[in-house]
């Protein structure tokens, strides 16, 4: 039989929707932020040529710009204000979050709960800070020496570094404050929401590329339906691993009843999902690979073009030459890359998993409540089990994650596709997607519960 939950959750409609005016306030608002973040992405800094920068953007499709610039929503081609998105402040949470597992003042931060908590995001802001900075003087940099004497900058100089660090800056921390925003008075999650509203911005851009390549005979049709129906597979994948979890049985003992009987003892369950970090480990694995990759290859391409007027052409010094070399290793598609990537991912699965799921402290809930794994002793015992039966299925959703991101790699390196799009762009779109319609249906089951509660009250007046 159906539980109330359920019940109610079977009866959910339009028309329910229509009448929980908070959830349409939130979704409204959530709305009207990512058209603020779009807006934004079409502000140019200033002090740059659009027009010499969409040439010099063009000589350089299908490297590891592309990626970033996918991640941006196109922020990146058009080096708008809002150029490196969200990544600063996801690389500044790595690193916090590494730091509360290694340094012990981090890790008592951690347990004093909201104040440790508003101490640790402070601490993520005022990395946030130094990181793009530290970008934002890359870039600049690059930016100035990019091209040589076809440079997309109209004033070099330190005052255009200067203010481009700051206007990147503000960016960067505006497009934070947004997605603070979004999570508190919105729906969902705001960064995410964010990232996955720079992902679907250019999916139709990439759809169009594909035709266009089929048009001019790079690819035929075989291998454009193969790849329709491989995005549509691993999408179903997705949406089945991500759904995917370990039921744990929990065992209660019986209780005596009001009249004096026992009753019969109760059975729960602790559901375990088989990814339970979702899709952190990409997101983290990619900010730490490409932000740097990026000023790597500006850096490399502005000093190309700065090099010694003796020297050949394409030749800028040792350091353009190491930074180039880096660049081109860790290209799509290559082993370097799919390594450092497969691996990335891998091991921010299990750290994410391990900072989100504490068996220790699961195991004392169970035992102050009364509840016990059948066949497993409470405490210690419960407590290594859960930690046995959590590392074996994280180690299924990691190799699910690690599949899922570099497959597409493989197929853009093994036969030369330059797809803008791949596993690690569709498993955040359709992650965020479903989390997203999961906040709705809570939110609509609360209205009902709600109107439940109003309808009970009113009887009783009557009676």
């Amino acid at each position: 039989m159906a539980s109330a939950a359920e019940q109610l959750a079977a009866g959910l409609s339009w028309s329910s929707f229509s009448k929980a005016s908070d959830l349409k306030k939130r979704i409204l608002f959530t709305l009207g932020a990512l058209i603020v973040f779009r807006l934004c992405s079409f502000v140019p800094l200033p002090g740059i040529d659009p027009q010499q920068l969409e040439m010099l953007f063009d000589r350089t499709r299908g490297g590891v710009l592309d990626f970033v610039n996918m991640f941006s929503g196109g922020a990146l081609e058009r080096m708008s204000i809002v150029a490196l998105n969200i990544m600063p402040y996801i690389t500044a949470s790595i690193i916090v979050q590494l730091m509360t597992s290694l340094s012990p003042t981090m890790a008592a931060l951690k347990k004093e709960g909201e104040s440790g908590r508003k101490k640790i995001n402070q601490y993520t802001r005022m990395g946030t800070v130094v990181l793009t900075l530290f970008q934002g003087y890359g870039i600049a940099v690059g930016l100035e020496g990019w091209g040589g004497d076809a440079s997309a900058v109209i004033d070099p100089g330190w005052f255009f570094r200067i203010t481009t660090m700051i206007t990147l800056l503000g960016g960067t921390m505006f497009l934070m404050w947004l997605g603070e925003q979004i999570t508190a008075r919105g729906i969902g999650n705001g960064i995410s929401l964010i990232i996955m509203a720079g992902i679907v911005a250019t999916l139709p851009g990439a759809f169009v590329g594909i035709f266009e390549q089929n048009r001019a005979g790079a690819i035929g049709d075989f291998a454009v339906i193969l790849i329709i129906v491989g995005a549509l597979g691993v999408i179903a994948g997705i949406c089945f691993m991500e759904r995917a979890q370990r039921r744990v049985l929990v065992q209660y003992p019986k209780r005596q009843t009001a009249r004096g009987r026992p009753a019969q003892a109760e059975t729960s369950h602790l559901p375990l999902k088989l990814n339970t970090a979702g899709v952190i480990p990409p997101i983290f694995a990619s900010s730490l690979l490409l932000m740097p990759l990026t000023v790597a290859q500006f850096a490399g391409q502005g000093a190309v073009a700065q090099g010694a007027p003796g020297e050949a052409a394409g030749g800028g010094g040792w350091f353009s030459d190491f930074m180039l070399q880096v660049t081109a290793a860790l290209q799509h598609g290559t082993p370097l890359y799919m390594t450092m990537y497969g691996v990335g991912i891998a091991f921010f699965c299990f750290f994410y998993t391990a900072i989100v799921f504490n068996p220790e402290e699961t195991a004392d809930n169970l035992k102050r409540q009364g509840g016990f794994i059948p066949g497993i002793r409470p405490g210690k015992r419960t407590a290594d089990y859960l930690d046995h039966v959590l590392s074996r299925i994280t180690t299924v959703g990691a190799a699910y994650l690690v599949v899922i991101c570099l497959l597409p790699e493989w197929v853009m390196g093994a036969y030369g596709l330059a797809l803008l799009f791949g596993g690690t762009s569709l498993l955040i779109v359709v992650n965020v997607t479903m989390d997203t319609v999961a906040q709705i249906q809570s939110h609509l089951l609360a209205h009902q519960y709600e109107g439940l509660i109003k309808k009970a009250k009113l009887r009783g007046k009557r009676r």
